[in-house]
């Protein structure tokens, strides 16, 4: 049963000439006031969510966007600053780019945001998916299975640390701790302070390929999964589902099928199903051109990335559209009613699902996106939780 409504956003700058015969998304250069006006759009947006009664605002981490697309470097900073200026909305990490970091600085800071937020703040992990950020800071990207088995290494130190118990990690790209003299001994173990608050610590993590070694791992943590994006489309889910389903029950865990996982959305309201594809059709082929080529949709061929580039070449060449989003069930568009019918039918086939991610695609104007966290929470939220969530909007 769907009782959690989330939403997600990434800062981005009010973009202008959208979509596939816009502006190439390589071209878009913004200043840096304008770049700095999206911290302040973040906590609009949060603000928002968390007047209407939505239990968690999820970001994610990304770095050296002067295309002004994704613009939230640190995860944890933001939602401290979030968790002072809101009352209850919890704040999602979606996601730390574990290999980023050097993982006892990350866990540190997670660290002091539980204790500091009573919980309110939820960890999240990545292996990253832009060469331009992960290889920047010396990690690979490029090298997918040395991009992996990093993330894997820095994952099982912070679920170490996260004990706050003594330790040692010995791996193939962290020695923790180095073996230094320390005050008349030598050092051998380390200890995480302070250490979370709330343990386990609830760990969520992003669902790509779908592998048996990804849903391994993610069972041998006891981390939490979010199907979206380009998986929401095409068949995936219920195949990711039971990929998940079945690594958890390899490791004793019977689970019902979507229990653990957030089922992620692009959506719009209007008028009628026709009228909100006319109006969100320019920011989803916003946002496919931003995320086409970044091996998040894995179907396009190498001529639809160029016509995506080149606005020239996208008239003659045949691109995803919206209308196709749409009828895979990737994109929530049309009246209240035909959401909340869509998102029953998701609650039927798939009993363990109990929390959605439902956000607008890129490029959408901010008003235009808390005109749709208004109605979604007054005329969508109320039909799976009852009358309290619209009385409290009021």
């Amino acid at each position: 049963m769907i009782t959690k409504f989330d939403s997600s956003y990434y800062g981005t700058v009010d973009i202008e000439k959208l979509g596939y015969q816009g502006t190439p998304i390589n071209e878009r250069r913004y200043s840096k006031e304008q770049l700095a006006g999206v911290m302040h759009k973040v906590v609009t947006y949060a603000k928002c969510m968390d007047e209407r009664g939505y239990d968690t605002f999820w970001m994610a981490e990304h770095h050296f966007q002067p295309e002004g697309t994704e613009l939230i470097p640190n995860l944890l900073m933001m939602a401290m600053h979030l968790c002072g200026v809101t009352r209850n909305i919890r704040i999602g990490c979606g996601f730390n780019i574990v290999p980023m970091w050097h993982p006892l600085r990350l866990a540190e800071d997670y660290a002091m945001a539980d204790i500091l937020t009573g919980g309110r703040v939820i960890f999240g992990v990545g292996r990253g998916y832009h060469t331009r950020e992960v290889e920047t800071f010396g990690s690979p990207l490029l090298d997918q299975d040395a991009n992996r088995e990093m993330f894997e290494e820095g994952v099982e130190v912070l679920f170490k640390a996260f004990e706050g118990k003594p330790f040692s990690h010995k791996g193939k790209f962290y020695t923790i701790p180095p073996e230094v003299p320390y005050r008349g001994y030598t050092l051998k173990e380390i200890t995480l302070v302070p250490a979370p608050e709330r343990l386990p610590v609830e760990c969520w993590q992003p669902i790509q390929s779908g592998s048996d070694r990804a849903f391994d791992f993610m069972a041998k943590y006891g981390i939490c999964g979010v199907i979206g994006g380009g998986s929401a489309e095409g068949g995936a889910v219920e195949r990711h589902m039971i990929g998940f389903q079945a690594a958890y029950a390899r490791r004793g865990v019977k689970l019902e099928l979507g229990e653990r996982l957030a089922l992620g959305y692009q959506f719009h309201i209007s008028s009628s199903r026709e009228q909100a594809i006319r109006e969100a059709a320019p920011h989803y082929e916003e946002n496919m051109k931003m995320f086409g080529e970044l091996r998040l949709v894995r179907a396009l061929s190498d001529e639809q990335i160029a016509a995506m580039r080149d606005p020239r070449l996208a008239a003659n060449t045949k691109l995803p559209h919206i209308e196709d989003a749409v009828k895979a069930g990737g994109f929530l568009a049309g009246t209240p009613t035909d959401i909340i019918e869509q998102l029953k039918a998701v609650e039927k086939r798939y009993p363990g699902i109990d929390r959605v991610i439902c956000a607008t695609p890129l490029g959408t104007p901010l008003d235009v996106q808390l005109e749709d966290l208004d109605r979604f929470a007054k005329e969508v939220i109320p039909a799976f939780r009852g009358k309290k969530v619209a009385a409290a909007a009021e």
